[in-house]
């Protein structure tokens, strides 16, 4: 009876904690290939902005991604022959933070192929949109001491 019971509160410890319905859901709408199309900012300018401490927006923009999120692992391609091209290699993780509204945000953390980060440096983006053909992510960093916005906008690429 004792060990009947242990489970059973091992049981319901385990489904308690599950991951919320909104970040299953935007699992499955994010599983596949997107292309990054483009890159705008909050205030009209010109910007010198590097992205995940890589390359610049401009050798961003057009690149592939991928996301394997039975594994929240993933990749981007860079095929700009102006850019450093190539592969790149990251983990990411979907965090809901408002269940009410279902509001999430998007943790990048570059890794190596095998899934090891050099520097353990993470970057948290604002997930604003996500369908089954597009999605942004929002970026706030700052400019000039003044919050500056960082829009990243995907379309799903038909597989």
């Amino acid at each position: 009876m004792k060990k009947i019971l242990i489970l059973a509160l091992i049981a319901a410890t385990a489904f308690s904690c599950g991951t919320p319905k909104t970040v299953q859901e935007s699992r499955k709408v994010i599983k596949g290939y997107w292309t990054l199309e483009n890159i705008t900012y909050g205030s009209s300018g010109t910007y010198n902005v590097t992205l995940f401490n890589d390359t610049s927006v401009e050798c961003f923009e057009g690149s592939t991604w991928r996301f394997i999120p039975n594994n929240n692992t993933g990749n981007y391609t860079i095929d700009n022959s102006n850019c450093p091209t190539g592969q790149r290699d990251f983990i990411f993780t979907i965090i809901e933070i408002d269940p009410a509204s279902g509001l999430y945000d998007f943790m990048v953390k570059p890794t190596d192929a095998k899934g090891r980060s050099e520097d353990k440096t993470g970057f948290r983006l604002h997930l604003a949109q996500l369908n089954d053909n597009s999605m942004r992510w929002e970026q706030t960093v700052s400019l000039d001491g003044k919050p500056f916005k960082i829009n990243m906008n995907f379309s799903k690429i038909n597989e």
